[in-house]
């Protein structure tokens, strides 16, 4: 019998168990700290939300890169906040029309997907000062959200590491 036709054993682990949760012990029991993790999954979901359409993959990447997080953990993170990035990416543009005291411009989500599609460079050239006054207010909101979601996350990964610490020392 080859593998493909042995028999499995139960359904195998979910999608999210696949891409979120085991890297995430994967790590803690590779030693990397619950704090170092909790940062990593914070700037992640925090840089996910970053609002420029086509970026947060990249800025990951090399905010990642520059402070030693775990790739693998802040790319899953970041693909979870793909949803919120959309709605949020209206939301920061107002909120930066509002600090420079701009009118606001009328357009909605699917109308501004639908013009990057059409044209990136026309976009980014009809949308460049809007774009500033999103990146502005995100960059007023994610530090202090960054802080909060380590504080949120950190005593989650400490239980979770410490499980995993039992389990191991009583296998031992």
């Amino acid at each position: 019998m080859t593998d493909a036709q042995a028999p499995r054993e139960g359904p195998g682990p979910s999608r999210w168990q696949r891409w979120f949760v085991l890297p995430v012990k994967h790590q803690l029991t590779q030693g990397i700290s619950p704090e170092k993790l909790a940062w990593t999954i914070a700037l992640a979901v925090v840089l996910g939300v970053f609002p420029i359409m086509g970026t947060t993959s990249i800025v990951c990447f090399l905010v990642g890169w520059a402070l030693r997080l775990n790739q693998p953990v802040m790319q899953g993170f970041n693909t979870l906040m793909y949803p919120l990035h959309l709605a949020l990416i209206l939301v920061f543009i107002r909120m930066g029309e509002h600090l420079y005291g701009a009118p606001p411009i009328p357009f909605s989500i699917p109308q501004l997907l639908e013009k990057f599609k059409e044209d990136p460079m026309r976009f980014a050239r009809e949308f460049g000062w809007t774009a500033w006054q999103g990146v502005s207010a995100w960059l007023l909101v994610a530090p202090v959200a960054a802080v909060l979601i380590r504080i949120a996350v950190l005593p989650v990964l400490r239980r979770a590491a410490a499980k995993i610490h039992d389990r191991t020392a009583m296998e031992s």
